[in-house]
C-alpha cells in the first residue's frame, strides 16, 4: 500500500519503487474509498497533481475515465459522487470522449442521494461535484452548451426531498453561469432551458412549507440573477466573464421568478 500522504508531502513526486498503472490503479480505488480520509485526502491531491502535469500518460488517463463514467452506476453513493470529480480533472487537462457526457447525463438527474455530507462518509455532494462537472462538459467545444443547461434544470426539476444545504445551489449556479458565457449561444438557447422550471413553479399552487425541489429552484435561479448582472468567475485568478445574451436572460429569470412570487 502506498502512502500517499508521504507522496504529497514530496511534493507529489512519483513513487521510483513501482509501475504507473499500478500507482493509477490504486489512486482509482482510493477515490472511492468509504472512508473520507482516504478518499478527499492525500490520493485526491495526489491524482489532481498528476493529471495536471501530465504524470500520466494518455492512454491511461483515458482509461482512467472510462472507469470513473462506469463508475456512474456504482452502488456505492461514495464511489459514484467522487467519480465527476476526477472526470472534471480530465476534462481540464484536455481529455475528452464522448462517452462520458452520455454516462453523465444519465446520472446526474438520475441521482437520489444529494446530502452534501454524511458523518461517517464525509463529503458527498452529488449536485456540486456534478456541477463542477457540468461546467466542464458545457464549456467544451465538442458539447453542444444547449445540452448541459437542459441537464441543469433536469436536476433541478427532478423529486426529492432534500433542500441544498452545502451551497450546491451556489456550485450549480456558478456552473450554469460559466456554461452561459458560451458565444455561440442562441438567445432562445439561453433562456429555452428554463421553461421546464418555469413550468413546474405554474403548475400548481406552492404550499407552505415549500417543496424542496422548489426552494432548490429558486435559491439557484437567484444566484444565477446575480451572476447575469455581474458576470462569472472561471475561477478565483481570473477577472468575471459576461454572460452572452445577458439582458435576455436576467428578464427571463425575473418572468420565471414571478410566477412564484405572485402566488
Amino acid at each position: 500500500m502506498i502512502d500517499w500522504k508521504s507522496v504529497e508531502a514530496a511534493d507529489c513526486a512519483v513513487p521510483a519503487d513501482r509501475p504507473m498503472d499500478d500507482l493509477v490503479r490504486e489512486l482509482s480505488r482510493a477515490l472511492a474509498d468509504p472512508d473520507p480520509l482516504v478518499r478527499d485526502g492525500a490520493p485526491h491531491t495526489v491524482l489532481a497533481t498528476w493529471i495536471a502535469r501530465g504524470v500520466i500518460g494518455r492512454s491511461r488517463r483515458l482509461e482512467l475515465g472510462d472507469e470513473m463514467a462506469d463508475r456512474f452506476t456504482d452502488p456505492r453513493v461514495e464511489a459514484r459522487t467522487f467519480a465527476p470529480l476526477v472526470l472534471d480533472m480530465l476534462v481540464t487537462a484536455g481529455d475528452f470522449k464522448a462517452s462520458w457526457v452520455d454516462a453523465f447525463e444519465r446520472w446526474y438527474p438520475a441521482e437520489r442521494d444529494l446530502r452534501g455530507h454524511d458523518e461517517t462518509l464525509g463529503w458527498l455532494h452529488a449536485v456540486a461535484h456534478g456541477a463542477d462537472l457540468l461546467a466542464g462538459f458545457g464549456c467544451h467545444p465538442e458539447v453542444a452548451p444547449v445540452r448541459m443547461l437542459d441537464l441543469a434544470a433536469a436536476r433541478l426539476t427532478a423529486p426529492t426531498d432534500h433542500v441544498y444545504d452545502q451551497l450546491e445551489d451556489d456550485r450549480l449556479a456558478r456552473a450554469i453561469a460559466r456554461v452561459l458565457t458560451r458565444t455561440d449561444l442562441s438567445e432562445r438557447d439561453t433562456v429555452g432551458w428554463l421553461d421546464p422550471i418555469a413550468d413546474r413553479f405554474g403548475a400548481d399552487r406552492i404550499s407552505l412549507p415549500v417543496p424542496a425541489h422548489i426552494s432548490n429552484c429558486l435559491r439557484t435561479l437567484r444566484l444565477l440573477y446575480i451572476l447575469a448582472d455581474r458576470g462569472v468567475r472561471p475561477t478565483s485568478e481570473l477577472p468575471a466573464q459576461p454572460l452572452y445574451h445577458r439582458d435576455a436572460f436576467k428578464s427571463a429569470i425575473a418572468t420565471v421568478l414571478d410566477r412564484i412570487v405572485r402566488r
